[in-house]
């Protein structure tokens, strides 16, 4: 699959860069890797349902770059989506982070709550994100790994009905950033630090396979 020439720089360079994961949260992300390992051994669907509270920042940057990294590591049959304790937004400042690092997100309409399309090849058809609960019927209601990105969701949702596996992958928020001279920045350091991590898990799936 040819990979968005920027995305395909991106992903290069942070393919170079596992040795910047702390031991403590690869353990987390090989707990991660085995679920799909598993899955896959068995041919069957890989579900992934990232969590935060807002389903507005990180919950997004990790659906979307999970589903881009089983691509470039060509595991099949994987479908990662995102899910909130509320709906809000796909916030727009996470929205720029993703696409300045090479995927393409096209807005389908001006409203509260939009639906964007992601690319990360001029071969692959779109996929949808936009907030929700993580409950809502577009998100798969069982047999799918819940991997909580935020503390606060993490806390408060200890149970997550139909989740085969719950996993704590939490991210600090750069929220805290937000309409500050720093805010550019910070979602890109977050939303890199994210990609990295789901490459991470990718490539030890590729191994195991």
């Amino acid at each position: 699959m040819d990979l968005i020439p920027t995305l395909a720089d991106t992903i290069k360079e942070l393919t170079l860069s596992f040795d910047d994961i702390p031991s403590e949260r690869k353990k987390l992300l090989e707990q991660l890797a085995h679920f799909i390992k598993e899955k896959v051994a068995l041919n069957k669907t890989v579900y992934l349902v990232f969590i935060c509270t807002h389903n507005s920042r990180r919950s997004h940057m990790a659906q979307i770059w999970a589903q881009a990294a089983a691509a470039y590591y060509t595991i099949d049959n994987v479908e990662c989506y995102s899910g909130g304790t509320e709906a809000t937004a796909f916030y727009p400042a996470a929205v720029k982070a993703m696409n300045m690092l090479g995927f393409s997100i096209m807005q389908e309409k001006e409203e509260k709550n939009p639906t964007y399309q992601i690319r990360f090849s001029a071969e692959q058809a779109p996929f949808s994100v936009w907030s929700k609960r993580f409950d809502d019927p577009a998100n798969p209601a069982s047999g799918f790994c819940a991997v909580m990105t935020c503390t606060d969701a993490d806390e408060n949702c200890p149970f997550i009905p139909g989740a085969e596996k719950r996993l704590a992958l939490p991210y600090q928020d750069p929220k805290t950033s937000d309409n500050t001279a720093t805010q550019a920045k910070i979602y890109e350091e977050r939303a890199r630090q994210i990609g990295r991590e789901m490459l991470y898990t990718f490539s030890l799936v590729e191994v195991y396979i």
